[in-house]
C-alpha cells in the first residue's frame, strides 16, 4: 500500500511540474527603460558645469571651449558609447581676414581658406565631438546634434562679464547627452546608427555643422538630423510649457508623432508647429536643411537674455527642459526604426 501512495505521490508531483500555470516572463519595453532614464537632476548636473563661471563662456577655440568638450567626450565614454572615427573628435581650422575686417565670417570651406592664407588672417583651431549607437542596418544614419560653444565673456564689461550660455545652448547639450545615454541605457540596438553631434563654433557661423556636411562622406546615407538649441527658457512667463517645433513641412509624420506622444505619455508641453518649407536658418539644421536632411528643431523661443550675461542656469524652466527631452527622446526613436516617414 505504502508502496502504491509513494507511487501515486511521485506522479502527482511529475504531473503537477509539467502542466502547472508558470508565471509569464514579463515584457520590459526598451524604449520605456530609456524614457525612465531622463530626469532634472542630470540636466542640472551637465548644464551647471557647462555654463558655469568657470568655464568663461566657452568661446570656441579657447581652452574653456576645449574643457567644454573634454566633459562632454568624457560622459560619451563614461556611458561607454563609442566615438564615430577613431576618437571622439573631428578637429578642424576656421579663417577669416585680419581683425580690422572682423565683421567678415570665419570660413571653414577649403577653396575659400587656400585664398585667405594668401593675405594677413584670423585662424581658430575647433573640434567637433560625435559619439555613436551602431545600428544593424550600416547604410542609414540618424543624427541628434546640438552645438556647445558659447560667446565667452568680455573684460571690457563692468559687473559680470562672463556669457554663461545656460539656455544657449548648455540646454541643448544636455538633452544631447541624456537621449545618448538613455539609448545606452535603453539596451536595444536601433535600425539605424544613431549619431550625436555636439558642435563647435555654431556661435560664429555654425562652423562645425558647416564643416561636417561639407566634408564627411556619408552624409548621403543621413536618414535625418535633430537639432537642439535653446529649449530651457519661457518666451512669456504666462505661457511656461511653450515651446516651438520646427520641422520639415515634407514630413507631416514628424508633427504627427510629437501629437501623439504627448497624448500617449502625458507630456506637459505646449508646441507651436511650424512646418518649414526649407529649414535653412536659424541654427545647425541650416547646414543639414541645404544638403536636403529633413529636420526636427526644439526650440523655446528668444528671451531678453538672450546672448547676454544674465543667461544663467538659475532662470531655466527646469520641467519643461526635461518634458522637451523627453519628447525627443520618443521622436529619435522613430527616427531611428520607423521603416519610412
Amino acid at each position: 500500500m505504502k508502496k502504491n501512495l509513494l507511487f501515486i505521490f511521485v506522479l502527482l508531483c511529475t504531473f503537477s511540474a509539467t502542466y502547472a500555470v508558470k508565471p509569464k516572463k514579463q515584457i520590459v519595453n526598451t524604449k520605456e527603460v530609456g524614457l525612465a532614464t531622463i530626469n532634472r537632476n542630470m540636466a542640472e548636473a551637465h548644464i551647471n558645469f557647462l555654463a558655469g563661471d568657470n568655464l568663461k563662456g566657452r568661446e570656441a577655440g579657447t581652452s574653456f571651449g576645449r574643457i567644454a568638450g573634454d566633459y562632454i567626450i568624457s560622459m560619451l565614454k563614461q556611458w561607454d558609447i563609442a566615438p564615430l572615427f577613431e576618437t571622439y573628435e573631428q578637429p578642424f581650422s576656421a579663417y577669416r581676414r585680419e581683425r580690422q575686417h572682423n565683421k567678415d565670417r570665419f570660413e571653414v570651406n577649403l577653396d575659400s581658406i587656400a585664398k585667405l592664407k594668401e593675405i594677413p588672417h584670423q585662424r581658430i583651431n575647433l573640434r567637433n565631438i560625435f559619439g555613436m549607437i551602431e545600428g544593424n542596418n550600416p547604410n542609414e544614419y540618424v543624427i541628434v546634434g546640438a552645438h556647445y560653444d558659447h560667446v565667452g565673456m568680455d573684460t571690457r564689461l563692468e559687473g559680470d562679464q562672463i556669457y554663461n550660455g545656460a539656455d544657449d545652448n548648455a540646454s541643448g547639450v544636455s538633452a544631447a547627452l541624456q537621449l545618448a545615454r538613455a539609448f545606452k541605457l535603453s539596451g536595444q540596438k536601433p535600425e539605424r546608427t544613431i549619431i550625436f553631434a555636439f558642435w563647435d563654433g555654431e556661435e560664429e557661423g555654425l562652423l562645425g555643422s558647416k564643416y561636417f556636411t561639407l566634408y564627411w562622406e556619408g552624409m548621403n546615407k543621413v536618414k535625418s538630423y535633430m537639432n537642439f538649441d535653446m529649449i530651457g527658457r519661457n518666451n512669456k512667463e504666462d505661457r511656461p510649457m511653450h515651446f516651438v517645433y520646427f520641422y520639415t513641412q515634407a514630413y507631416p509624420a514628424f508633427e504627427q508623432w510629437l501629437r501623439s506622444d504627448i497624448e500617449n505619455y502625458h507630456l506637459q508641453l505646449e508646441p507651436d508647429y511650424r512646418a518649414w518649407d526649407n529649414p535653412v536658418g536659424g541654427s545647425d539644421n541650416g547646414s543639414f536643411a541645404k544638403k536636403d536632411v529633413p529636420i526636427i528643431w526644439y526650440h523655446t523661443d528668444g528671451h531678453p537674455d538672450y546672448h547676454m550675461p544674465s543667461d544663467e542656469p538659475f532662470r531655466l524652466n527646469w520641467n519643461k527642459l526635461v518634458e522637451i527631452t523627453k519628447a525627443a527622446y520618443l521622436a529619435t526613436w522613430r527616427l531611428a526604426n520607423e521603416n519610412s516617414y
